[in-house]
């Protein structure tokens, strides 16, 4: 399979210090970690919109995870960036997850959130509803359900800031491209790569996600040699987005 193309990707950089890539999740954009701007005070922050999200343009044909992973050491590359910390949240988690074992002589410190190394056969199945559904409706049809699992009720009953992104950015997701990236994410099993990461690495998690990142989050801090663990209180699936006090200070003591 040809590689995604990276020259006409936009990288956004802010700040000074060591690079810090910035990975997002499914459906958004770069913009997703404009929470994060008050760590420019002491890393570079790096991020992108993944393909067929934000401005970057729709693949004209399926990829995977680990092409998703070449991408983005080939964007910094190209950028003459040979060595980053890399914080990836759930679709950005396994990118970051594969990236750190293939380039671990690129990687200084990982950031996993809310991800997983592979999905059940539950939630493989659900991929392909949700592809179906993005191509045929739009991203649109599927914001109802999709805000209570990233958001809990608290979030929700007061529209805030973070959940009306969210939802602004679902609604001008292209459907083809966010198709994509569901049936990448249903093919993607990264569990041989955690013996891989060399780099000492963060797992992240909502306490409030859904049983299968709970477990997922054990399941990585367990088998990824210089792991640690932290719980984000009071949140869901979106964490960081929903309490980003306690991500920052969470960020800010690990990369320290």
């Amino acid at each position: 399979m040809a590689r995604l193309d990276t020259r006409s990707v936009v990288l956004h950089a802010r700040g000074a210090g060591t690079p810090l890539l910035l990975l997002h999740c499914l459906g958004v954009d770069h913009h997703f970690w404009d929470f994060a701007s008050a760590l420019a005070d002491s890393f570079r922050l790096l991020s992108y919109d993944l393909p067929g999200h934000g401005g970057t343009a729709v693949p004209d044909a399926p990829y995977t995870v680990e092409d998703l992973a070449e991408q983005a050491a080939d964007i910094l590359r190209r950028q003459s960036i040979s060595k980053v910390h890399v914080a990836g949240i759930s679709l950005g988690g396994l990118i970051a997850q594969r990236f750190a074992a293939a380039n671990p002589e690129m990687v200084d410190r990982l950031i996993l959130i809310d991800t997983t190394p592979r999905y059940t056969d539950e939630l493989r199945g659900m991929w392909a509803v949700r592809a179906k559904a993005a191509r045929e409706q739009g991203p649109t049809s599927l914001i109802e359900g999709l805000l209570p699992i990233w958001f809990t009720s608290a979030a929700l009953a007061i529209n805030a800031a973070d959940v009306r992104y969210v939802r602004e950015a679902l609604a001008h997701c292209s459907g083809e491209g966010y198709a994509l990236a569901c049936e990448a994410l249903a093919a993607a099993d990264l569990r041989a790569d955690a013996a891989r990461i060399a780099s000492p690495t963060l797992v992240m998690c909502g306490d409030d996600d859904i049983p299968s990142f709970l477990d997922a989050a054990r399941w990585l801090e367990a088998h990824i040699d210089k792991a640690r663990f932290a719980w984000i209180t009071d949140a869901r699936h979106a964490s960081v987005l929903e309490q980003p006090a306690q991500a920052l200070r969470l960020i800010r003591e690990f990369l320290r």
